[in-house]
């Protein structure tokens, strides 16, 4: 392979997809993604994310190399011949990549790298419903809420990996056959339920609770709800997608629910 240093090398074919980020496909004998960023802390907090799953033999791509301090940061990953897995079977081929991506244990709460590090799940979510209602103040009576209903229940819980980002097009199926999940800017340790509810968003749900099995218990179908209802504020405050935002703020806006969660012992 040829020594990558960040640049765009001659020959090299444009992948960007619309967003800030611009990538590009290298090909040769090793080809490989050059992604560079117009967020640094996005950019740390990828490739961390991509070393700790290459670390971990992942579905995911494997980070070759990176540099979160240039300008700009960059990093370059194993190139992947793929296509995205969508419709009726995205679900069910999900569960595999997902578990894999669960199993990996964290030392913290939050993004890997480029923010903050919490030192309990409930820290980490009070520092979002912060974040929301500084940048949006007409959410401080929902968020209000929220909080409330967070501190009824026990988050006391192990760090896990979850990518943060679930949605059609970043699971994506290899010509053999390999399933592996794409994009890891936004990747945290915390609930793995949390990917389960951010994904119900991502597909416009009215509810998350179908990202659950039948029989699941009565706390974790609270837990699941909880999240859908902190990602739904995330939208509502950060989206730039003016139609994302919309969905989230009319859901944000309906009664919450009677309260069946029960009390934090």
């Amino acid at each position: 392979m040829a020594r990558i240093d960040g640049r765009v090398p001659d020959g090299a074919t444009e992948i960007t997809t619309g967003q800030a980020n611009r990538v590009w496909y290298i090909g040769g004998r090793e080809p490989y993604v050059l992604k560079h960023y117009s967020d640094p802390a996005r950019a740390a907090n990828e490739a961390a994310a991509l070393a700790l799953l290459t670390h971990h033999g992942a579905p995911s791509p494997r980070l070759l190399h990176a540099d979160v301090e240039a300008q700009p940061p960059w990093t370059a990953q194993s190139a992947v011949q793929a296509r995205p897995v969508r419709g009726e079977q995205f679900l069910d081929d999900l569960a595999g990549p997902l578990a894999a991506v669960h199993a990996i244990g964290g030392t913290h709460f939050g993004r890997l790298a480029g923010a903050t590090r919490h030192p309990t799940w409930r820290h980490y979510l009070h520092d979002r419903l912060n974040l929301y209602t500084a940048t949006a103040p007409n959410l401080a009576t929902a968020a209000a809420a929220l909080r409330r209903d967070l501190d009824r229940v026990n988050l006391d819980i192990k760090p896990r990996l979850l990518h943060h980002d679930l949605q059609p097009g970043h699971l994506v199926r290899t010509p053999d056959g390999l399933l592996l999940l794409l994009d890891w800017e936004l990747a945290a340790f915390g609930d793995p339920l949390s990917d389960r509810a951010r994904l119900a968003v991502r597909l416009r749900l009215l509810s998350p609770q179908a990202m659950l099995a039948d029989g699941a218990a009565p706390a974790t179908r609270d837990h699941l709800g909880l999240y859908w209802r902190l990602h739904l504020l995330a939208d509502a405050a950060l989206a730039t997608d003016p139609e994302v935002r919309t969905h989230a703020l009319t859901l944000t806006a309906r009664p919450t629910p009677p309260r069946t969660l029960r009390e934090t012992p």
